[in-house]
């Protein structure tokens, strides 16, 4: 996940208040609803230890979600009575994440807004295709191709002239599979699209996706359904799903492969809170891999004003020069390094496995 947009996070000192809110159900008491889990939210901050202005910004905040109509909720980062940052969410919360502390709690994020790939469904045809983008936000028109209209059906005659008939129309067919495989290339670029799935009859499937450029082959998935279909939410999660598995699949066996020492004696990958503290304050994490659930992501290490001032012990900040300090959570205090280097991140839950040790590990650089 890249995580540029949290910059504005680390721009203030702290502290904090950070709240994840489901949307609400849409019922003729929504706006009650939504009135009364603001309050809650707002009340909860409040006896965490929260300014009442920071409170009243975070309750007014949630309030005007009656408006909303994104469907998973909303993040709401608050200091000094103003909010800095409410990005949409991409999966609802369990209940809401109501915290008070010196850093942002951002570490949420990763499963809630992030690693929720962007599609584009291309329904294709003889004659062309439409192409659809799908997101957690909703669906909207991405465009179409149209190919050549004539000849696209074979005739069953056995003579010459048949047979001319019918490589006119495979003539045709790898044509239009040819522009429809150029037109999905461009509107993956466009818009930046992490998946590709192609709905349609399975030659004309395997045509467009043969045809397709192979730094794309890795994001194309071929739909079940068949020509004429209209692809279903359910369909497009799943497809959603296993993308967002395999990729966490992947990083962690570059992980689990670089934690041995290479040629130079020196391991590609650690794990554990002291380890990643250390290669956080000289700017060699590369990405970090995060299972919330780990026992390691909400240990306390001490950080400073800056983001690579972080430590396991307060005393260690002193020995560095750092005067003032704040307690704060591993992972939370990770990210905030992370965003500052440029190094991007990522949940590993979907890959299934126990690892990284802990649940905090980094792919490092050395430079």
């Amino acid at each position: 996940m890249d995580l540029a947009f949290l910059h504005p996070l680390y721009e203030h000192p702290g502290p904090w208040a950070s709240a994840y809110v489901d949307a609400p159900r849409p019922t003729e008491d929504t706006s009650h609803e939504r009135h009364l889990a603001a309050v809650a939210v707002a009340r909860e901050l409040s006896a965490q230890g929260a300014d009442e202005e920071t409170c009243v910004a975070v309750r007014e905040a949630l309030e005007d979600m009656r408006h909303s109509s994104e469907p998973h909720g909303r993040a709401v980062f608050a200091r000094a009575g103003e909010v800095v940052l409410d990005p949409p969410l991409t999966r609802s919360p369990e209940g809401s994440l109501v915290r008070w502390a010196p850093l942002p709690h951002t570490a949420p994020l990763l499963e809630l807004a992030g690693e929720d790939p962007l599609c584009v469904v291309a329904y294709v045809d003889r004659k062309g295709a439409d192409f659809e983008l799908r997101g957690a936000l909703g669906r909207k028109d991405a465009g179409s191709v149209t190919g050549r209209q004539w000849p696209v059906h074979r005739t069953g005659g056995a003579d010459w002239s048949e047979r001319h008939c019918r490589l006119r129309v495979e003539n045709t067919w790898e044509h239009n599979a040819a522009e429809i495989a150029d037109a999905l290339a461009v509107c993956q670029e466009e818009t930046g699209a992490d998946l590709l799935i192609l709905v349609g009859d399975d030659r004309e499937k395997r045509s467009v996706h043969e045809r397709l450029p192979k730094r794309l082959y890795g994001r194309v998935v071929e739909a079940e359904h068949g020509a004429g279909s209209r692809l279903l939410d359910e369909d497009v999660e799943r497809a959603r799903s296993e993308q967002v598995r395999q990729r966490a699949e992947r990083e962690l066996e570059r992980f689990l492969a670089a934690r041995a020492p290479g040629d130079d004696g020196r391991p590609g990958a650690v794990e554990g809170v002291p380890a990643l503290v250390e290669a956080a304050r000289e700017h060699r994490i590369d990405e970090l891999l995060i299972r919330p659930d780990g026992s390691d992501a909400h240990r306390v290490v001490w950080v400073g004003e800056d983001p690579d001032q972080l430590a396991v012990r307060r005393t260690d900040l002193k020995i560095l020069g750092e005067q003032n300090s704040w307690s704060a959570r591993a992972d939370d205090a990770l990210l905030r390094s992370v965003v500052a280097t440029g190094a991007p991140a990522l949940s590993v839950t979907a890959a299934g496995e126990e690892a990284p040790v802990g649940g905090l590990g980094a792919l490092l650089r050395w430079v």
